[in-house]
Formats: structure tokens, sequence, C-alpha cells
């Protein structure tokens, strides 16, 4: 039953997808509706390597069936899904999934599935590994990390990232483990500020090795929180240096330590809580009761709670620049804006707000020229016309409107393309964007705030 609840939910969003891609439509999130909601995880590295590398046992066979079972999940990233690929996916059901990126020695062996649409793809690769034909051989495939934002629903969006560490424990291949983190954890302090964040996959690190830099990098730097510590063991993290919490070949239990962890992290306007945290021990098995993969599938459930006060809409635009959130800032929250300004030409080159507070929030290129609009004390911004259009190969946004309450308009580029309308609900205004930006404006949407 929950199989078929499953396809019927990603119909109704395919469907509802479609009906707001048209052209000069109307869109906005509702702020009563999809509040609140739940959906579940799943990390789980599946051993696809070619079955005279693998350590997985029969992978030619477990891999179909692996793929049977994940729509029981919402959102599943798998690592070494190298060469049975397409076995993985003719026996899955999610309609949201990330095309391969090659078998063993071309990809990097990450996929995401989902139940809900995402976009903004991003796989980056290691700058360390080491290993050619040992110490886990990490230099004979480019893994890394990857990036997806998932709209879970109106207004609740999600940055989701998936991983595969460099293997082992001699000590250079500690050293790119250490560098692996780095270069995850600044990524996501450059591409998810503001953002709620779940970070799940193989990170080959346990709290209890002392050259592993897990906890200092998520949990002290990110900000970020272990569900495995949070739901079992009360908050408390193991030691470095004390024995590692293994279990016995072939079993284990949610009290034992796995490599493959879930961290999670809140957004601004989005809380994230996690319900649940599991060892998938006896679900991905054969019919003899044999693991389908030298790993150990962990899973966990996660609710959602929307802050109604402030609410995102529909994103418009490509998947170029660099992610930005105007509430990565404090000011949209606690001050109104006084002055917008659009700078542009041919296309949109940067948006800029400055606050009541004095607070000016801008991102974008400096090319173009700049519009402005001062707001006058019982102004504010109701309505966003946005155009976007195809410049080098990649959507950006060539035109921008936006209309107050007494009817003045601020605009600039070229309407090109195809439109979106987002018009603020009853008793809200704009009061920010986000979206993705460097030398151009890639994608937008803005913030709405109720009035107070």
């Amino acid at each position: 039953m929950q199989k078929y609840k499953n396809e019927l939910r990603c119909l109704i969003f395919l469907v509802l997808t479609t009906l707001i891609t048209g052209s000069n439509i109307s869109s906005f999130a509702s702020t009563k509706s999809n509040t609140n909601g739940t959906f579940s995880v799943l990390s789980y590295n599946i051993g696809g390597l070619p079955e005279m590398f693998s350590s997985s046992g029969d992978p030619k066979n477990y891999i179909p069936q692996i793929g049977s079972k994940l729509y029981a999940y919402d959102l599943i990233n798998v690592q070494e899904d190298f060469n049975y690929h397409a076995s993985l996916y003719a026996n899955d059901t999610h309609v949201y999934r990330t095309p391969t990126s090659g078998g063993a020695g071309i990809g990097d062996g990450m996929n995401f599935l989902s139940n809900y649409p995402f976009g903004d793809t991003d796989r980056e690769t290691w700058t360390d590994r080491y290993g050619l034909f040992d110490s886990g051989s990490d230099e004979l495939t480019p893994k890394g990390f990857m990036y997806n934002q998932v709209k879970i629903a109106d207004g609740v969006y999600v940055d989701v990232y998936n991983l595969h560490a460099d293997a082992d424990t001699d000590a250079k291949s500690e050293a790119a483990r250490r560098s692996n983190l780095n270069q995850l954890a600044t990524y996501i302090e450059q591409y998810s500020q503001g953002h709620a964040v779940i970070v799940f996959g193989d990170t080959n690190c346990r709290y209890t090795r002392t050259d592993d830099n897990l906890k200092s990098l998520f949990v002290d730097k990110l900000d970020m929180k272990d569900v495995w510590i949070e739901k079992i063991r009360s908050g408390i993290y193991p030691e470095k240096g004390e024995e590692a919490l293994l279990g016995v070949s072939g079993e284990t239990s949610a009290n034992n330590e796995v490599v493959d962890k879930i961290f999670y992290r809140s957004g601004a306007c989005i809380t994230l809580n996690p319900t649940s945290y599991k060892v998938e021990n006896s679900y991905f098995t054969d019919t003899e009761g044999n693991q389908l993969s030298d790993h150990y599938a962990i899973s966990a459930n996660f609710s959602y709670t929307r802050d109604n006060s402030m609410v995102y809409s529909d994103l418009w635009g490509g998947s170029g620049g660099i992610a930005f959130n105007f509430l990565r800032n404090s000011s949209p929250t606690f001050s109104r804006p006084v002055s917008v300004a659009i700078r542009g030409e041919n296309r949109v080159d940067a948006i800029s707000m400055t606050y009541a507070d004095g607070t000016v929030l801008s991102n974008g290129g400096d090319g173009g020229i700049q519009q402005t609009l001062a707001l006058e004390n019982d102004e504010y911004i109701t309505k966003a016309v946005i155009y976007k259009n195809t410049y080098k190969g990649s959507d950006r946004i060539f035109y921008l409107e936006l209309t107050t309450n007494k009817g003045r308009v601020l605009e600039n580029g070229i309407k090109s393309g195809t439109a979106l309308t987002l018009t603020a609900p009853a008793g809200t205004y704009i009061a920010g964007f986000f979206g993705r930006a460097e030398v151009n404006i890639d994608k937008i949407g803005v913030i709405y705030k109720t009035f107070k």
C-alpha cells in the first residue's frame, strides 16, 4: 500500500509541476498550506563495483533487489552505484532521480532518488584522494560529494548533500579524508547560507578515531547535529581514542557506530526535527537473510515546520552561479525594506535591498546600470514579474519587475523568454530574495513576510 501512495504522490507532483511552468502565470506559496509535514531519508552504500572487485557478494543479483525496496523512503542517497545502475533504477519507483555519472573509474558512484522535485544538482570531486591500487583505491574513481536543492512542499526547501569520503586508516588516507570534509564544509558555508541542510552518506569516519575531524566540522563549525547521536545516544558523542563501537560481522544495531551518517540543521523559517533513526539490518536482505551490501543502510524520519511569518516563493531561472539567501541575515525578519535596486541591461545582473536598520543585502555582479526605488513609509512591494531565458547554454534572469502597493514599478533588463509572476498573499509583502547569482542573477525567488 505504501508503494502505491508514493506513486500517487509522485504523479500529483508531476501534474502540478507541469501546470506551474507555463508562461505569464501567477504563482505564490500559500501562507496556510503545508505548514507541517514529514519525510524519510535513507543512506546506503550499495556496493555496486564490478563483481570481481565488489565486497558485497553478488551485486548483479543484489542491486535489483535493493532497487525494489527503495519505495519505502522519500529521499535516498546511494554510494557505489556503479556498474549495475540500470538494474537499480529499473526496479525503483521514484519519479525524481539523478542520472548516473558513469561506471567505476568514470563516475563518482553517487545518486539521489526522491519523491519530491529537486534542482541545482552539482557533483564535486574531492581535491585530495589517496590510494591507487591499495589504501582504498580512492584514486581509481572520482569520488566526492553531490548537492541537490529539494522542494519538500510550498515554501519548504532543503539542501541535500551526498558524500563518499576517502577510505582506509593509513596516515595519507586519513589526511585525504580530513581534506574531503573540509572541502565539503567550505561548500556548505558558501552555498547553503540560511537554508535547511541534510548531509547523509558514507563518511568513512568514526568519532572514536583520533585523526577523523567529523565532529569538529559538522557539529562545531557548521552547527549541525548527527541523528544517530540525537536519537540513540541522547546527544552524547563518543570520545576520540575510545574503543570503536563495532557490531558483530553480519549484524549490527543502532547502538553500534557505522561510518554512514545523517547530519542535519534547520534553516531560516524551516525547522527540521528527526523523529527516528534506524539501522536497516533486516530490511535489505535476500530471502535467506543475507545482507544485500557490505554496508548497512541507515534511515531517519524527519518532521518539518514552516514559519508562516516568513515564507519562500517558487524559484525561477537556471542552476548557474552561487546560491544566495537574504535570510542569511536577520534584517529582513526584524526590519522593513526602505529601498530596492536592480542592476541590469540585457539581463538582470544584481538585486539589492536596503532595510530600515541600515543593512544592505545584495547579490550578483557589477554589470549594467542600477535602477533604484526608494519606498515611502507606508509603501511595500507586492508583486514580482520575472523573465528567464537561455544565455551561453543556461537559463538566467533577463528581466525583473517589482510593483508596490501604490502601483509604482521598478524594472530592469529585457523582457525575453518565459515569465513567472509572484504575488504576495494577502497580509504579506516581499521582504527579500533568494536564488543563485554570480556575474548575473541566474535564479530568483522572493521571501514573503507577514505584517505585524
